[in-house]
């Protein structure tokens, strides 16, 4: 494979930006040099001028929901709609895919239905319900990533809640191999009296899944944390309560990381009408003061990055025309938006770009093992990038969406940051708008 040249005045390495230039080689970086290196005979060049180079996003939260339910998203739709937005890496979670990813015989069902359709790098989570344990060990041999539990109803009924005794078997695994656990941490309680009253209500709905549950969650999580030393992370924080005894878990040295969303993020629950089911998640977007202290913990270090929990339907099951929080489906859909969103919300509050790789990019590589060859702009490390302008807006349309489903709660909104080009294994493969080369995914392992 012949190299190629990128240049840019604006090149997020891990000690900071720069100018700097790019030698790309078989799918590698294989020299970073200064801006005005005289790069004769090293192949083909692009100056990008002062558009910014930054690592590939990788979004370790993900449902694709193919096969089975490939018509709320499917791997062909969902990765060329990563693609457009500056994603390399997917990790698929194991629903809503049918069946779900809680054996080998279905991660290979799952795996199959991928071929010729995997435009971007995708990994796969396996599953922890009841009565699996016997699948962890096997299905790590078959290079899942790690694994994801709930600790409430996960919305669909193949995907039961694993109890505590469930954690109990697969913990001392998941530590003996260094696999995470990823954990939905809501430990809910018989809470129907809402859906008695407005159930068009975005109040009610949420006070239906109060912090308290997430709180109680990420107590009972911590303390097996602490006992099995198993590493364990909380997927999509929104209750800024759990934060002081997050922090005081990690100064206590546990392996415990935490994600939050784009949308807790962006959103704020004082600004939702009655009736926009588009903004339905679980747990649910809550009010602003909370989410500042979401903004303070990511800025610190306390909360260790972003994920879009891209989870979509069809529009019927968000139940846009009833505006029934009660029916509708929860999943924010925002995948081609992950960098775009969390930039404009994130630029006011003064932080960088170098901030920006770490949150979608660096830190999210550590938690599927692969910092060694992911998630930063350094030499020897895969050539997943993206060329960002970031001073460049939009607004958010639906012909803009490459999703399957045009559903959103950013359409209309104007973000900041455009992402022009995006590279997979040092191949050009989308140039804003056109997508170049597609079928260059690869399967992410361990």
């Amino acid at each position: 494979m012949s190299n190629f040249v990128l240049r840019s005045r604006y090149v997020v390495l891990p000690d900071g930006e720069r100018p700097a230039t790019l030698i790309l080689q078989a799918g590698r970086i294989a020299a970073v040099l200064p801006y005005d290196y005289a790069a004769r005979d090293a192949g083909p060049a692009l100056d990008l001028g002062d558009a910014a180079i930054l690592p590939g996003v990788i979004d370790p939260h993900v449902h694709l929901n193919e096969p089975g339910r490939t018509e709320w998203e499917g791997f062909d739709t969902g990765t060329r709609a990563a693609l457009a937005g500056g994603l390399t890496t997917l990790v698929d979670m194991p629903l809503n895919s049918a069946p779900v990813t809680t054996s080998v015989e279905n991660l290979r069902i799952k795996q199959a239905a991928t071929q010729g359709q995997l435009h971007t790098n995708v990994g796969f989570w396996g599953g922890i319900v009841p009565g699996n344990a016997d699948q962890i060990e096997p299905l790590i041999a078959a290079g899942v990533l790690g694994f994801k539990a709930f600790l409430t109803h996960s919305g669909i009924d193949e995907f039961p809640n694993a109890t505590e005794a469930d954690l109990r078997r697969a913990m001392p695994i998941l530590a003996r191999h260094g696999r995470p656990l990823l954990v939905h941490c809501e430990l809910s309680e018989e809470n129907e009296a809402w859906k008695k009253g407005d159930t068009r209500s975005y109040a009610n709905y949420l006070a239906s899944r109060p912090k308290s549950w997430e709180e109680e969650a990420i107590k009972l999580i911590i303390r097996l944390c602490a006992e099995y030393r198993c590493p364990v992370h909380i997927v999509h924080l929104s209750a800024a309560s759990s934060l002081a005894a997050i922090a005081e878990a990690k100064a206590q040295g546990l392996p415990l990381t935490v994600e939050t969303g784009q949308h807790y993020l962006f959103f704020n629950a004082e600004d939702i009408a009655d009736g926009q089911t588009q903004f339905k998640c679980a747990p649910p977007i809550r009010e602003r003061a909370n989410n500042e202290q979401l903004w303070q913990a990511l800025q610190s270090g306390l909360i260790d990055f972003v994920a879009t929990d891209h989870s979509p339907a069809p529009p019927g099951l968000k139940q846009l025309a009833s505006g029934d929080f009660a029916t509708a489906w929860g999943g924010i859909a925002s995948l081609q938006l992950a960098l775009p969103v969390l930039w404009t919300a994130a630029r006011p509050r003064g932080a960088t770009l170098p901030d920006l790789a770490r949150w979608l990019s660096a830190n999210p590589a550590r938690l599927i093992g692969q910092s060694h060859r992911k998630g930063q702009i350094a030499k020897g490390y895969d050539a997943d990038l993206l060329v960002l302008a970031p001073e460049a807006t939009f607004t958010v349309t639906e012909a803009l969406l490459h999703h399957r489903h045009k559903v959103s709660p950013y359409l209309g909104h104007e973000l900041r940051g455009v992402v022009t080009h995006t590279f997979l294994a040092g191949e050009e493969v989308f140039r804003h708008p056109d997508f170049l080369h597609l079928n260059r995914g690869q399967f992410v392992t361990r």
